[in-house]
């Protein structure tokens, strides 16, 4: 067997400073500290946290008054905001910067008149948040979805996106939306992140090479998610795995080159594990290849000062 271990993979600036953002809480404040939604999606990343004493909430009413609130990476609405600040509630916004862009476009684009569209993922924390930063926004999920759209003017209609999308899925809704509203205007760059189009490209690149793809990542993570998806649509078996106990034996005979890489938010050390797996099991080679370098880091956000 032959591992090809793609590059880049794994944690992306905005999970890396999301999770540095939770340990700086913890280490200020002690805990517990409660966070709205997961900090990122990764199961064991959110167990680690949940065992130095980190909350994790859906509904604010659980969090009690005066406490410490991180919102998580996938960025939150401004009746969220707005309902922690009533609530006497200190918080802390780990939002990647990459989502407030969409968000800041998002407001942009309605402030100008314009019928503003979401291209992702319904019920996904990213588009919950904004979906709830414009009134009237409406959610493209599918190519079929861009027949029943509303707008005022037909002439005056924007879009945005989902940041962990497949670029190829969500570029084929974009050229249905051009063909139903020819004036149509988007960001001036694609809103997909970074980290989830290098992935993807690894992926794309390296495919030609190999007989199978691991893909570390959990099933709630989209760009995990997508990862997985854009393999499978080239022909190349794909499994998607928290970790080296999910890997079933019978998925190999033991002479395959596997290409192994992480979603955006799957820590390193998960991946390694699966390595070791395999080389202790198959006895397999190990070649890194890097198909594009990442030198992108977020600073973490402010912090409220203790009571």
């Amino acid at each position: 067997m032959k591992i090809i271990l793609a590059a880049p993979r794994g944690c992306c600036a905005g999970v890396n400073m999301a999770v540095s953002s939770l340990d700086q809480a913890l280490q200020m404040y002690g805990p517990p500290v409660f966070v709205y939604h997961e900090i990122v999606h990764n199961n064991w990343i959110v167990s680690q946290f949940e065992n130095k004493g980190v909350v994790f909430i859906d509904d604010l009413d659980e969090v009690p008054e005066g406490s410490y609130l991180m919102f998580s990476a996938h960025g939150v609405s401004p009746a969220i905001r707005e309902r922690a600040r009533t609530r006497g509630l200190l918080t802390i916004d780990a939002t990647c910067p990459l989502v407030k862009k969409v968000h800041q476009e998002a407001v942009r684009f309605s402030q100008q008149g314009y019928t503003v569209f979401l291209i992702g993922h319904a019920g996904h924390d990213e588009v919950v948040g904004t979906l709830g930063v414009v009134p009237g926004i409406q959610l493209v999920e599918s190519e079929d979805d861009v027949a029943s759209l509303r707008a005022e003017d037909p002439a005056k209609t924007a879009y945005v996106m989902q940041t962990t999308l497949s670029v190829d899925d969500a570029m084929k809704i974009v050229e249905r939306l051009q063909l139903r509203f020819p004036s149509i205007v988007g960001p001036p760059t694609q809103d997909i992140c970074y980290a989830t189009l290098n992935r993807q490209h690894a992926v794309k690149d390296l495919l030609v090479r190999a007989d199978i793809v691991l893909v570390v990542g959990s099933q709630s993570s989209s760009n995990s998610s997508r990862l997985a998806e854009v393999a499978r649509s080239h022909g190349c078996p794909a499994y998607l795995i928290d970790g080296p106990r999910e890997i079933a034996e019978n998925w190999f005979s033991g002479d395959e080159t596997v290409l192994i890489t992480a979603g955006a938010s799957a820590p390193e050390v998960l991946v390694q594990q699966c390595v070791r797996h395999l080389c202790q099991r198959y006895n397999a080679s190990i070649e890194e290849a890097t198909v594009r370098e990442e030198h992108a880091q977020f600073p973490l956000p402010d912090f409220p000062l203790s009571v």
